[in-house]
């Protein structure tokens, strides 16, 4: 395994398999081991490439200020052989690629984006039991209480915030809680200094596209991928039926198919 220098950090990467890069980004509560069982499987026809963004997995960091998307650049660089990489997102890892899509068009061929964050979005608003479950979290945060923390998250990320806690059970959730657990437990690593709203600048994003929510997620999230879902120009927009904000844990083999289909179209 690869660490892939960028700055003052080593990014701890993942590659299974040759041709065209096929470039996983994480979740804000995960790491690349999020994407196990896509990497096995992609990386069988195409270069599938998973890293551990800093604060996260195995990936090492010194504090400094820094930017993802530079992160993400470096990833490319070293992985993709001067070609442009289709990008996997979920959650934050959305955004990256989203925002990469934007400023750097020439390095990214498709984008597969699954519940992801859109810098320059409107706040979200929650219902009142969401709302108790939001301040229970901020509570647990600034109690330092992790392993509460740690359990809430997993309530309302890997459960769904429209769904009863417990759902989802087994190695998924041992997985979850090991993988957020590190994040959660890492030491200061610096401020992303690089996050410009685009929000607004959807309409510019000239690749194809697909998005993908659960439909137990917060319903603020399933609305902004709605969004996004039609100012894309040409995305694709699917609706996961009993699936919260990680799909690729709960359902990995569904997951797994839904991102092949569309690399075998558009990989080249």
């Amino acid at each position: 395994m690869p660490f892939i220098a960028s700055g003052r950090a080593g990014l701890a990467t993942e590659i299974v398999g040759d041709g065209t890069a096929i470039v996983f980004l994480h979740a804000n509560v995960c790491d690349r081991r999020m994407w196990r069982a896509q990497l096995d499987a992609i990386g069988a026809t195409h270069k599938a490439v998973a890293y551990d963004r800093r604060g996260f997995g195995e990936t090492r960091a010194e504090p400094e200020d820094f930017s993802a998307l530079s992160d993400l650049m470096a990833v490319l660089e070293a992985t993709a052989d001067g070609k442009p990489a289709i990008l996997v997102g979920c959650s934050l890892g959305g955004r990256i690629a989203l925002d990469a899509a934007i400023r750097h068009k020439s390095r990214v061929r498709a984008l597969v984006l699954i519940a992801p964050n859109v810098a320059g979005a409107p706040d979200p608003t929650y219902t009142p039991d969401i709302a108790s479950l939001m301040a229970q979290s901020k509570e647990a945060e600034a109690s330092g209480d992790l392993d509460r923390l740690n359990a809430l998250k997993a309530r309302l990320l890997l459960d769904g915030a429209l769904a009863n806690e417990g759902r989802v059970t087994g190695p998924a959730r041992d997985l979850f809680l090991d993988m957020n657990g590190i994040a959660l437990r890492s030491p200061p690593f610096g401020t992303d200094v690089d996050i410009r709203p685009f929000f607004d600048r959807l309409g510019d994003v000239a690749v194809p596209t697909l998005v993908a929510w659960g439909d137990l997620d917060f319903p603020y999230v399933q609305d902004r991928c709605r969004h996004v879902a039609a100012v894309v120009p040409g995305a694709e927009g699917r609706e996961l039926p009993g699936v919260a904000h990680l799909p690729s844990l709960e359902r990995p083999a569904e997951t797994t198919a839904l991102i092949a289909e569309f690399v075998a179209r558009h990989a080249g």
